[in-house]
């Protein structure tokens, strides 16, 4: 895991955009945002298991996988959303960044590789790529049926609990 300020230099949403300034862990953890390194699916377990996650299902983002609709797809995952439940990613192959919005909403970037668990509260705006590499293989974990419901951010969602919620957490 690599964390950083979003450069916001035009240009593919799947390079880097490295300002150059990193984040630290500690930074990511008051936003809420929980990273694990996990090197077994065991320690996944053991993750699902405190978190109480009852169901996980895998998902491929490539163009081998996903064909013509992969394009509109990544540009989807990358509109800013919140959840209005956590949101749990262990990747198990490829790499990816999860933008997520700062304390004064400005962009963090965090990129995962194989072995990487990254937690996103509930009512986190953020956003979702691949690298240049076009591909990314993750478990999706979740504590009851899986769901996977984006709410686009837009002036309302100011007024939905979740949201209200994650802005008035310790």
């Amino acid at each position: 895991m690599k964390s950083y300020w979003f450069d916001n230099e035009l240009g593919d949403q799947r390079e880097e955009h490295d300002s150059g300034r990193p984040v630290d862990p500690e930074y990511l953890s008051k936003l809420g945002v929980h990273y694990h390194q996990c090197p077994t699916i065991d320690a996944v377990n053991a993750i699902a298991l405190e978190r109480s996650y009852k169901n996980r299902d895998e998902i491929v983002v490539s163009p081998e996988k996903m064909g013509s609709a992969y394009e509109d797809k990544v540009k989807m995952f990358f509109n800013e959303h919140l959840h209005e439940d956590e949101e749990i990613r262990y990747i198990l192959d490829g790499e990816g960044f999860f933008d997520v919005r700062g304390v004064n909403d400005e962009w963090v970037r965090i990129r995962l590789a194989k072995g990487d668990l990254i937690i996103l509260p509930a009512g986190i705006y953020h956003r979702f790529t691949t690298d240049s590499k076009n591909y990314i293989k993750a478990m999706r974990l979740f504590r009851d049926e899986p769901k996977w419901t984006p709410l686009n951010r837009a002036p309302e969602l100011d007024s939905n609990p979740v949201r209200k919620g994650y802005l008035s957490r310790d």
